[in-house]
């Protein structure tokens, strides 16, 4: 296997969104896609109240020369993936840095203060506002409503993934990802979540980011 060389090493790549869009396994998903391209991940994972739609974070540090420690310094992460919207704006603005890239899920999950109404949820187009005050690049991509359609709104994360592979910025292919994938995942779910990939990478494709 040749040496895979990447454009920051180590590449500091979070994972954010709240509990029970599938956060987890899409760190999973990815950190064996690039240990098997010979690469060393590190990853920590934190967790709110993930039982109740809280926060869930993992850090990724992606090396191709040693392991780093789990945790991204502040302002120092290289990319976002985020499956919540506000989730992005949260931790961009303690590990972002005017040279962060950002990959953002648009479906909204609302907390409970905006859902019993003692707070407002802002809408789509000011989060973009915001991310481009906080991020060099930003997709604001429709993964969950793309998932629904595919009949399962978990894929999310798979579409958000397959994104990542088509922005280009680490060796995440749908080769790859198939072989991940059938590893980990009962039979039967390899072609919805390659379809779910190949969603995420062809939203990207071609498409200039928000910047």
């Amino acid at each position: 296997m040749g040496k895979t060389t990447l454009i920051q090493d180590p590449f500091n790549l979070i994972i954010t969104g709240v509990g029970g869009q599938g956060n987890v396994l899409a760190s999973k998903v990815l950190a064996n896609m690039l240990v098997n391209k010979g690469l060393q991940v590190t990853v920590g994972e934190t967790f709110g109240a993930s039982q109740r739609g809280g926060s869930v974070m993992s850090h990724m540090r992606i090396s191709g020369v040693s392991g780093w420690s789990p945790q991204i310094p502040k302002g120092r992460a290289h990319m976002i993936i985020a499956l919540e919207p506000i989730e992005a704006l949260r931790v961009l603005s303690i590990y972002g840095n005017p040279e962060t890239d950002a990959v953002v899920n648009s479906r909204p999950v609302y907390p409970v203060g905006v859902i019993s109404g003692e707070q407002e949820y802002p809408e789509l187009e000011k989060i973009s506002q915001w991310l481009e005050e906080f991020s060099r690049n930003h997709w604001i991509l429709p993964a969950t409503d793309e998932a629904v359609k595919l009949g399962a709104p978990i894929l999310g994360n798979i579409i958000l993934i397959g994104a990542l592979a088509g922005i280009g910025v680490l060796p995440v292919e749908r080769e790859g990802f198939a072989k991940v994938i059938s590893k980990i995942m009962p039979g039967g779910k390899l072609e919805i979540n390659l379809e779910a990939f190949d969603i995420g990478r062809e939203m990207v494709n071609g498409l200039h980011p928000a910047a």
